[in-house]
């Protein structure tokens, strides 16, 4: 299967890209595709966002499917679909 995804604030300038597309197996979860995340991006991705063995991301980002937060779905454990869009993005925070 096909997936897109775009990458959102600090992430995006982390990675220096917008967006990925990446062919997974028919049964990935999220927790597939943030692995090979952390493998492509290296140290500075998991010592920021994803450690692949952690049970969540690290504290300050947020993940959605399809515009639908990944609390919603299972967390982590959220099986991907053909064509999802998944976007991963540091929170925002301001007074």
């Amino acid at each position: 299967m096909k997936v897109r995804v775009q990458y959102l604030g600090y992430i995006k300038n982390m990675l220096n890209k917008r967006e990925d597309h990446f062919e997974l197996e028919e049964t990935a979860s999220l927790t597939d595709l943030l692995n090979k995340l952390a493998g492509i991006n290296g140290a500075a991705f998991k010592k920021e966002v994803y450690e692949p063995g952690l049970e969540d991301i690290k504290t300050g980002f947020s993940i959605t499917i399809n515009g639908i937060f990944i609390g919603q779905l299972g967390g982590l454990n959220a099986k991907l679909a053909n064509g999802d869009n998944v976007i991963l993005m540091s929170l925002m925070s301001g007074g």
